[in-house]
């Protein structure tokens, strides 16, 4: 018998600023979800176009939110303005970050995706 544990992703899409008030929803969004070993947590930032100091908590408790509990947390459609952001925290170096959804991995079973939110 062979066992095979399927990858559960868990897809955060934050949309308009990621501020204070932007950054408590996405907070609360992704408190809402109980990490779990071997899941793939994906914040897609495409909508988000524009991110302060205080957007960056979130980002960093969920990161080590994630790893604690064994999963992974990458980030995805970074805008430029919050691409910059990353860059000048130098968190662009601590995160994952891939160019698109697509490019995180190649298949995903529609079964294995969770809409957060």
């Amino acid at each position: 018998m062979t066992l095979t544990q399927e990858l559960q992703v868990i897809l955060f899409k934050p949309q308009g600023s990621i501020d204070l008030q932007g950054g408590k929803v996405l907070s609360e969004q992704m408190a809402g979800v109980v990490p779990q070993a071997d899941q793939l947590w994906v914040i897609d930032l495409r909508e988000v176009n524009f991110m302060d100091s205080s957007g960056l908590v979130p980002l960093v408790k969920g990161l080590r939110a994630a790893r604690q509990s064994g999963c992974r947390l990458v980030l995805c459609n970074v805008q430029a303005p919050v691409r910059l952001i990353l860059e000048l925290t130098q968190l662009d170096s601590v995160f994952e970050i891939f160019h698109t959804y697509e490019d995180i991995f190649p298949i995903v079973k529609d079964d294995s995706l969770v809409l957060a939110g």
